[in-house]
């Protein structure tokens, strides 16, 4: 471990960031460039003596997890979060479960879509980021802890909740998450976090145990799903899946065709937000 090289990075890393890229008010005005020490702290999920202490060479060596918030809340490159796991004597190895950190570039993605609902989803279909749209959409996301955001568990473990797909896209739906799954257990052998969400399906769900023996692997095409919406009804939309092969996960946007009434739809969910909403996706 380099302590001096690896304060002086996070030093670097630390000052080209504003309060505003994160999300952070600017507050009172900043006597020095980029975010605040406690603010980095905050946004790794870490102490704010602790992070103090990486910046001035004192702290000892970060742990993994440390590491992976630091990364998180600096927005570092793929190079850069190399870089970093190097310097803390910690190269980074294979990854022990599918990724949930989410590329800078295609959070940008998705709040340049304010006419298109756009969420990302990780290897095992846990939804990771969103965009306003789909929040309005499919739910409000961040009500929910990240366990009730797994579209997967939605699709096989609903209970009594309402579908938000229409019963055939549904059906289709649950063929191509169960296939997809199938190929994540083959990516991650041993991790913890797709081996007891497969058990649970298995033990919760007999169709997709049916679907799990067939040993499927190749999803279909998903080219237009009709979901519904509690106070708007149905809307059948357009379902375009970019692959961020780099990460394990997919970006999916819902869009509607120019002047249908779909886009009208859209557009109204757009105006109610996510108020009185609280049907998970």
């Amino acid at each position: 471990m380099d302590r001096q090289e690896l304060a002086a990075f996070l030093r670097s890393r630390r000052e080209r960031i504003s309060a505003a890229d994160v999300g952070l008010p600017a507050g009172r005005r900043r006597r020095t460039p980029g975010l605040r020490r406690e603010e980095v702290a905050q946004l790794a999920y870490i102490s704010t003596e602790y992070y103090t202490r990486l910046e001035q060479g004192r702290a000892p060596r970060p742990s993994r997890e440390v590491l992976a918030g630091l990364a998180r809340a600096l927005r570092l490159s793929d190079a850069e979060r190399e870089h970093l796991h190097h310097l803390a004597g910690a190269p980074p190895g294979p990854p022990p479960g599918p990724c949930r950190e989410v590329h800078r570039d295609v959070l940008d993605l998705l709040e340049r879509l304010p006419q298109a609902a756009a969420f990302v989803l990780s290897a095992t279909y846990e939804v990771i980021a969103w965009n306003d749209l789909a929040a309005a959409l499919m739910g409000d996301f961040s009500a929910l802890p990240p366990r009730e955001r797994n579209l997967i568990r939605y699709a096989f473990l609903n209970g009594t909740r309402p579908p938000v797909l229409a019963e055939a896209d549904r059906a289709a739906f649950a063929r191509e998450v169960a296939r997809r799954l199938r190929a994540a257990s083959a990516r991650y052998p041993g991790a913890r976090e797709v081996e007891e969400l497969v058990s649970e399906l298995l033990d919760g769900s007999a169709e997709f145990a049916r679907l799990w023996a067939s040993h499927d692997v190749s999803p279909g095409p998903s080219l237009r799903k009709t979901l519904h919406h509690p106070l708007v009804g149905p809307i059948t939309l357009n379902c375009h899946v970019l692959d961020v092969s780099d990460r394990d996960q997919h970006v999916v946007i819902y869009t509607a065709d120019p002047g249908s009434p779909a886009e009208q739809a859209l557009r109204l969910i757009s105006v109610i937000g996510i108020q009185r909403m609280n049907v998970p996706g």
